[in-house]
């Protein structure tokens, strides 16, 4: 099962007995479903628990609808439908309108109460809704045909503080929320909290293993540093003795030396700790430097002899 399809199920658990949010849930599916015309409503679903829901909203409205299960390679799909001619009527005097309308827009006073915007959207999403997978994108969309009523559940979603973007794709107008955040708190918003633990969830781990592979390249990129550097000390170091210079290397640097061929694995900080003298960890490293200054300029001059 999806994870849209999760919400889906999360929202379809709803337990709606306000009169007020059953209609402008009702209304929701009437505005976004399969069909709303001169014939009566149609709303299809992969998801049993989807259409039981629907006919339940209708039936505490008083509109009595059908359920149908039809058989197709890919799954079965429940459809409800409300199409006897009295009930159709019924319904469109519910819902203030005529039938017959070319286009239809979202009638706000059957949307009353906070709780009714609430319901009307998680409806919308029931019938036309899909997100991501949070573990790969958040990105919650709303698929709607119908210019009108997608700019009107645009500005239904705007007006309560959220920032949903409108595009067009394959001729059917999109309706999106990308940000974790804004995906969260819409569906918090619908009723599925679960699925905005499960944000929320993602979103930490994200963060965590984005900070644990920050700073493993980190720690590498600080390893291979001292590789690099180490390498480069004990190259100027076998060349000094191999030219017989080694041991006419002052005090200090001649020390240095002894302890860096000693100890060639250890950073500098390390190293430091390992003198017999105190010696802080810049003062060593100027000192490393210093023989390799050493060898390459003594390298260079004997070249040119």
């Amino acid at each position: 099962m999806s994870f849209a399809q999760e919400v889906k199920l999360e929202i379809a658990q709803k337990k709606i007995t306000r009169g007020c949010c059953a209609l402008a849930a009702s209304y929701g599916v009437a505005c976004f479903g399969r069909y709303f015309d001169e014939k009566g409503l149609v709303l299809h679903t992969e998801l049993l628990p989807v259409a039981q829901y629907a006919k339940r909203l209708f039936s505490i409205c008083g509109i009595k609808g059908a359920l149908y299960e039809k058989e197709r390679p890919s799954g079965p799909v429940y459809e409800f439908k409300v199409d006897e001619p009295e009930q159709v009527e019924a319904m469109f005097r519910l819902f203030h309108i005529q039938g017959t309308e070319v286009s239809r827009r979202v009638d706000p006073e059957l949307i009353r109460c906070g709780h009714c915007f609430s319901a009307f959207v998680a409806s919308a999403f029931l019938c036309c809704g899909t997100m991501t997978d949070p573990s790969k994108e958040y990105n919650l969309e709303f698929l709607c045909p119908r210019y009108n009523l997608a700019r009107d559940l645009e500005g239904i979603l705007a007006e309560h503080e959220f920032t949903p973007r409108r595009t067009v794709r394959k001729g059917v107008n999109v309706i999106y929320v990308k940000a974790s955040e804004q995906v969260a708190d819409l569906l918090t918003f619908m009723g599925a909290g679960g699925a905005a633990m499960q944000i929320m969830d993602h979103k930490m781990i994200k963060e965590l293993r984005n900070m644990t592979n920050r700073l493993n390249n980190c720690e590498l990129a600080n390893i291979d540093k001292v590789i690099t550097a180490n390498v480069a000390t004990k190259k100027a170091i076998e060349y000094l003795q191999r030219q017989g210079d080694f041991d006419a290397l002052p005090e200090p640097l001649h020390k240095a030396a002894l302890l860096r061929l000693e100890w060639p694995e250890l950073s500098l900080a390390q190293l430091a700790e390992k003198s017999e003298e105190p010696i802080s960890k810049s003062g060593l490293s100027h000192r490393l430097k210093k023989l390799e200054q050493l060898a390459a300029e003594l390298q260079k001059r004997r070249s040119h002899v």
